[in-house]
């Protein structure tokens, strides 16, 4: 049997694992948890009252201080790890019911979210170990040190505008509704699938308009030679604040965020894994 076909099929008995799909969809309840204290320290900033990060890893310090906390962070990141698995290997060999240019994209999807998925598990074991985790001091330290070097600048502008493409990819994902051809929609009841469509249309907007902002601040950042505006999801919050009518803007999209995290636990009950 060819190399790539044993290949294949070893990712494909890894794929049908029933543990693996335990594990991821134990993975979507964390990542909705998370997701809620997201839109939770997003409401304190619009309110001027947050003492965190507004992005996931301050969402994860906020878990890890509650009683039993640090047990959940685990499981979340145990979860997350089991996801970034999963969607390595829908990269690799999987959306088979795609064809041509639709299965590439898709693929290329599996690897992003892999990544992130990657990141957030990292993020998560980081907050347990009591590792230093404030992502957007090291953002900022990171894009300070790119632009010292050689081209770091335009590299840094062209980070900033691969953030802010993922966040219109975002918006138009949910506004598309694309995210429901990965449902179970057949097992949902009308008023379920109605309350996933909701959610999920509100959910991926609100995420794609804070990474987009995210990522206009890091091209200003290249441009101005200012590594304090890059500071992510984070910056991203309080510059949408200091707008007018600024603490409206953030409470519907910390509204909106707070909605994907309702989606997730949707998601680890429908989604096809």
């Amino acid at each position: 049997m060819p190399l790539t076909h044993t290949a294949e099929a070893t990712a494909a008995r890894t794929a049908n694992s029933r543990w693996l799909e335990l594990l991821t969809r134990v993975g979507f309840v964390g990542y909705g948890i998370v997701h809620l204290l997201f839109a939770w320290l997003a409401l304190q900033i619009a309110f001027g009252r947050s003492a965190d990060d507004g992005d996931q890893s301050g969402a994860l310090r906020t878990l890890a201080a509650q009683p039993l906390g640090k047990v959940l962070v685990v499981a979340t990141g145990v979860g997350l790890l089991a996801m970034a698995i999963w969607q390595a290997l829908e990269a690799a060999t999987g959306h088979r019911a795609e064809r041509g240019r639709e299965r590439t994209w898709e693929r290329v999807a599996s690897l992003g979210r892999t990544l992130v998925y990657l990141y957030f598990a990292w993020t998560a074991f980081k907050v347990f170990s009591d590792a230093g985790s404030n992502s957007a001091d090291q953002q900022e330290a990171l894009t300070g040190r790119a632009m010292e070097s050689p081209g770091g600048r335009w590299l840094v502008g062209l980070a900033g505008l691969v953030l802010a493409a993922i966040g219109v990819g975002l918006v138009v994902y949910g506004l598309a509704k694309r995210f429901e051809k990965h449902l179970k929609v057949a097992a949902m009841s009308g008023r379920t699938r109605m309350l996933a469509r909701r959610l999920g249309v509100a959910g991926y907007t609100a995420k794609g308009v804070a990474y987009g902002i995210a990522g206009l601040l890091v091209i200003v950042a290249a441009v101005r030679y200012d590594p304090e505006k890059a500071r992510g999801l984070d910056a991203a919050l309080h510059t949408l604040r200091e707008q007018s009518y600024g603490s409206l803007l953030l409470t519907l999209v910390a509204l909106g965020i707070a909605a994907f995290g309702i989606y997730c636990f949707l998601q680890s009950r429908y989604r096809r894994v």
